[in-house]
């Protein structure tokens, strides 16, 4: 069975490391404040100025003035601060923030990623993205193994507007969790009872 969002969401969790300053995207990644594991300490940062971000709220714990950079509401920590984005962006840029959890339209063999338009459709912005793969230590890309065609997200080459060259480090479908290594993709777990012939099937990329 391939993983369900929050099973993927709570995958990615495992990459956190103690002491790191993260920031997730939007969609599935900002599922992983849900999954922290016990005994990691990180700290999540969102561009639109927040460094401390908690998990969801539940209903009584709802602030409609905290929110993340996808709009969504959140809950904020003890030591959670804020800033304005200029501050957000410089920390960003200036390579303080360790890892990057994103989502993705398409993902190359060489890393590439597309997640920030499709041509023809509206786009309110390129958001933070590029940035944010120009600048932390380590990008880990969340998303469905295949589109809702059925056609595959890892790609030998990006067909979409890249958002950063050769940036991803690695990757967790629904289906498995992929390296990006010299030569193409590099399977490293799969999700339960999902079989190797099912991953080439859905994989365009070289899988190494």
């Amino acid at each position: 069975m391939a993983w369900t969002r929050d099973q993927m969401a709570a995958r990615a969790a495992q990459e956190l490391q103690d002491g790191w300053y993260v920031n997730l995207g939007i969609g599935i990644p900002t599922l992983v404040s849900n999954y922290i594991p016990n005994g990691i300490d990180v700290t999540l940062q969102s561009e639109n100025g927040m460094l401390g971000m908690g998990p969801f709220p539940t209903e009584d714990q709802i602030d409609p003035d905290l929110i993340n950079a996808g709009k969504q509401t959140i809950t904020e920590l003890k030591r959670t601060s804020y800033f304005g984005s200029d501050t957000s962006f410089a920390m960003i840029r200036g390579g303080k923030i360790n890892m990057a959890i994103l989502g993705a339209m398409e993902v190359a063999e060489n890393g590439d990623l597309a997640n920030w338009m499709i041509p023809g459709k509206l786009v309110k912005g390129m958001g933070g993205a590029m940035d944010l793969v120009a600048g932390v230590g380590r990008v880990v890309v969340v998303m469905d193994h295949a589109n809702k065609r059925g056609e595959s997200k890892l790609l030998k080459s990006c067909t979409l507007p890249l958002t950063g060259k050769a940036v991803v480090h690695r990757i967790i479908t629904n289906l498995a969790v992929l390296d990006v290594v010299p030569g193409g993709l590099k399977v490293i777990e799969l999700a339960d009872n999902v079989l190797m012939e099912e991953v080439h099937s859905l994989t365009e990329a070289t899988l190494v």
